[in-house]
């Protein structure tokens, strides 16, 4: 070993760090009794690089800064240029740009060939830290010249990893990813696979900017991959997925995300990734209301933009203050003043998307303030945007042409540019596979869907406010559904996932402590959501149906699709082919009353039976079923009648337990979906009916209901297993499944059924190729459905009608075991029988306070 020299542990440290740094320790431990100082300088540079490639960048800073000293001592001007180079990337981390740049400036001099070429791409990476592109860019085109004129493929690698991720900021994406795949080939010819690592992350940059947002987290799960496997770790690119979380947006995860990595920056003093880690929280803070809380992190991260004098970085978080300030309603001539000369600077500094969204904010300022002129010009130059770029870039310049056409009053091309947007975003939408991307990726369309909806409701036109409602309303819903990928680690994560939720009830029962399993479990459900997140997508978008056709297909029934806006309550109904628009009062009634019948539910079903309180639970139950009914069904009684009714929820509605309201109703997330769901034919297969561990009186529900089910599979105690219940269901005609049911407000897609081997998920769902044609879950609150904006519902009623159950009865509330299971049977029989699932769910309502607390729980999704 004592062949190793400080060269070799250098080049060692982007392939093996820890290793380089245990390599150039061993060569310190000679030079003490060698006396070679310039070896001993050149082992201090390795510790410090291999330092920072570990993301220790204060101990990269000390073991630099001794290098340096040694080479000073003998007068070695090179040795100490080269390590000043060095040092100067680690400064950058600590927030002193200005010093870095002046540290490398100063070492040039004594600098020539090969080593002032790596000065420069250095000088770069600095430039690139400030946001001065074309700097940057001039320095690594050097560098990579001059590599490749003297044949470093190491120095061409380096240089094109760097110039890659320039491009990706400025736009040029095709030629940053022909960047990254020659610095990755590189790498790889030279055995650095750390490096190669780096490059994958920065391609998952580039794929994010082009809006490739499946390639981009693919990207990030092979880097952090490779960094796990080398032991390496990188805090700071955490900060790069968190603005991909942001801009989805995955708004619960993002703020998990940027409130941990802010407390990591702060502790490691890294004011370089605090400065971006506060701008990201600033912006989740924005997209969740939290404007005290936007306005106090943009201000924050402003603060330390400046000091870093990173003035790009600066102008976007003044603008996020900026916009605090127009959302809590301020409109003054300084405000528009301040926001247009934000977004003059964010232009001329290359930033086109937070100039096209500051530009829009100070039109819309000017325009509520009277000032036309203004609002034309901007909204003008904004509306630009709309013919290239990326997609949101796209989406974001009809909304500013849409509005420069209000200005006009011309209303058609208003509502034209609106829809262009929409159907736009659609089209990205669509390009994502997971479900959860698609639905939360909906947020994106709020302000155009609004707009448009706002001008229907205006008109007063029934089927124009019908027709801006589904334009939005659960739009997820409206695509062809993916699959997620045929990946043998989804399958063994979740197949963890599944056993360690069995090793922690089981924990959790005994009294053991459990600590160690919750933390696995939380590892494990990011692990499958990563991955599931990785499918591409593709498909059709389904447009909402005309009028004519919506009415062809209710027959008799009457449609009522309530909407809510601004704080008001409307529905649309439709009966016979004529639409009627009602006004229903404040949302906020509604949403109080809902409020109160699911706590009295709540009670009457877990209050024991003789307890007095239960009659209190059950009058408090009647009172706002009665005011719900008064509130939400009276005033359209003269056109409803007695029909059935076909009903469209807005979100504040998602949680009613319908049948309160003694009608025959079905239930869908959208008119377009509850067509597309008539249209589905009612299965041919076999049925699967399975019990789940834990419910006494499950096993006896399932075999009394096997006698009036033809054809079926019965899976119960230690057969009633994912994979075989998910398999018996796939294809089926009808699965009914009776178990402990979970909703999971904090994440809807691992809302579970409890089978023998662990919970059944939304995910498991979504593997299936053809889905039962009927699902009967008499589980608690396996009905309920997470609602995102745009009335996007996320849960097991999403993921079973995306892809193409025709009818769900499942319970929105907690149901009671003991009156649950004659219900089911009662219900099988009403099926048996030939009745619609709608109709007989209708009828098998009772009014003991047991069945009644029962029956009303269940709600009739689908077709009905």
């Amino acid at each position: 070993m004592t062949d190793i020299s400080a060269e070799d542990a250098l080049e060692a440290r982007q392939r093996n760090p820890r290793a380089a740094i245990e390599m150039a320790r061993q060569v310190l431990r000679r030079t003490r009794s060698s006396g070679d100082l310039e070896e001993a300088s050149v082992a201090e540079r390795a510790i410090g690089l291999s330092l920072r490639e570990l993301h220790d960048f204060a101990g990269a800073r000390r073991h630099l800064r001794r290098s340096i000293q040694i080479a000073e001592s003998i007068g070695s001007a090179r040795l100490a240029a080269l390590a000043s180079i060095s040092l100067a990337y680690v400064l950058s981390h600590f927030g002193r740009h200005r010093q870095a740049l002046q540290l490398i400036d100063s070492a040039l001099p004594e600098l020539s060939g090969e080593d002032a070429d790596h000065a420069r791409m250095q000088r770069g990476v600095v430039a690139h830290y400030l946001c001065r592109y074309t700097d940057a860019l001039r320095d690594y085109d050097h560098a990579i010249e001059a590599a490749r004129r003297t044949g470093d493929a190491l120095g061409e690698a380096r240089a094109r990893n760097n110039r890659g991720l320039v491009r990706a900021y400025c736009g040029g994406l095709r030629r940053a990813d022909e960047d990254f795949s020659r610095a990755a080939e590189l790498y790889a010819s030279l055995g650095q696979e750390l490096a190669v690592a780096d490059v994958r992350w920065n391609a998952g940059i580039s794929a994010q900017r082009a809006g490739d947002i499946p390639r981009a987290l693919t990207m990030f799960s092979q880097a952090d991959d490779e960094y796990r496997r080398l032991d390496v770790p990188r805090p700071q690119l955490l900060v790069n997925r968190l603005e991909l979380l942001a801009s989805v947006p995955l708004l619960d995860e993002a703020r998990t995300t940027a409130d941990r990595v802010i407390a990591e920056m702060r502790s490691s003093k890294l004011t370089h990734g605090l400065s971006e880690s506060l701008f990201y929280r600033a912006q989740v803070a924005l997209q969740e209301n939290d404007l005290a809380g936007a306005a106090s992190f943009a201000a924050e991260a402003r603060g330390l933009f400046r000091r870093e004098k990173r003035d790009v970085w600066e102008a976007s978080a003044r603008y996020l203050e900026l916009r605090a300030a127009v959302l809590s309603g301020q409109r003054t001539r300084v405000l528009c003043t301040a926001i247009i000369k934000v977004a003059d600077e964010l232009e001329s500094l290359g930033w086109r998307m937070s100039a096209l969204e500051a530009r829009v904010d100070a039109g819309q300022v000017a325009l509520d303030m009277g000032d036309v002129r203004r609002a034309e010009s901007q909204l003008a130059v904004a509306a630009r945007s709309r013919q290239r770029g990326a997609a949101s870039h796209r989406v974001h310049g009809w909304y500013a042409e849409a509005l420069r056409r209000k200005l006009s009053g011309n209303v058609r091309g208003t509502a034209s540019a609106l829809r262009r947007g929409l159907s736009l975003l659609d089209e990205y939408r669509v390009s994502l596979g997971a479900a959860e991307l698609r639905a939360l990726s909906g947020a994106q369309g709020k302000a155009l869907a609004l707009e448009g909806l706002g001008l229907a409701v205006a008109s007063g036109a029934a089927s124009q406010v019908l027709s801006w409602a589904e334009s939005w309303r659960a739009g997820a819903l409206r695509m062809t559904p993916v699959s997620p990928p045929d990946d043998p680690r989804l399958e063994d994560a979740m197949g963890e996932l599944r056993s360690v939720s069995g090793d922690l009830e089981a924990a959790v029962l005994a009294g053991r402590p459990s600590n160690a399993l919750r933390q696995r479990l939380v590892r494990l459900e990011q692990r499958v959501r990563d991955l599931t997140r990785q499918a591409s997508g593709g498909g059709v978008v389904h447009r909402p149906p005309s009028l004519s056709r919506l009415a062809g297909a209710l027959g008799s029934s009457a449609l009522v699709e309530f909407v809510q806006y601004d704080s008001a309550l409307l529905a649309v109904v439709v009966v016979d082919g004529r639409a009627s628009l009602h006004r229903l009062g404040e949302v906020e009634g509604a949403v109080r009353e809902i409020r109160l019948l699911r706590f009295a539910l709540h009670r009457l079903v877990t209050l024991p039976p003789d307890t007095p309180n239960r009659s209190v639970a059950r009058a408090s139950a009647a009172h706002a079923a009665k005011a719900l009914g008064e509130r939400l069904l009276a005033p359209l009684q003269r056109r409803i009648d007695g029909r059935s009714l076909v009903v469209v929820p807005t979100g504040a509605l998602n949680g009613l337990p319908w049948a309160v309201l003694n009608r025959q109703v079905t239930v869908s997330p959208s008119a377009t979906v509850w067509l597309r769901a008539s249209s589905v034919a009612g299965g041919a297969g076999s049925s699967v009916l399975a019990a789940g561990p834990r419910l006494a009186a499950a096993p006896a529900e399932i075999e009394a209901i096997s006698a009036h089910v033809p054809d079926n599979k019965v899976l119960v105690g230690a057969a009633a297993t994912v994979s075989a219940v998910a398999d018996a269901m796939d294809g089926a005609r009808l699965a009914h499944v009776a178990a402990h049911g979970s909703f999971r407000v904090d994440n809807p897609l691992f809302s579970a059924l409890e089978l023998a081997d662990g919970p059944l998920t939304v995910y498991d769902l979504e593997r299936l190729h053809a889905p039962p044609s009927l699902v009967v879950l008499s589980a608690c609150d396996t009905g309920q459905s997470a609602v995102r904006p745009g009335d996007e519902l996320m849960g097991f009623t999403a993921a079973l009608l995306g892809l193409g159950t025709r009818t769900l009865i499942a319970p929105v509330v907690p149901v009671p075991t003991d009156g649950t299971a004659p219900l089911m049977v009662d219900l099988h029989q009403r099926l048996a029988s030939g009745m619609a699932p709608a109709e007989a769910l209708a009828a098998v309502q009772r009014d003991d306070d047991l069945g009644y607390a029962a029956g009303v729980g269940f709600v009739c999704f689908g077709a009905g």
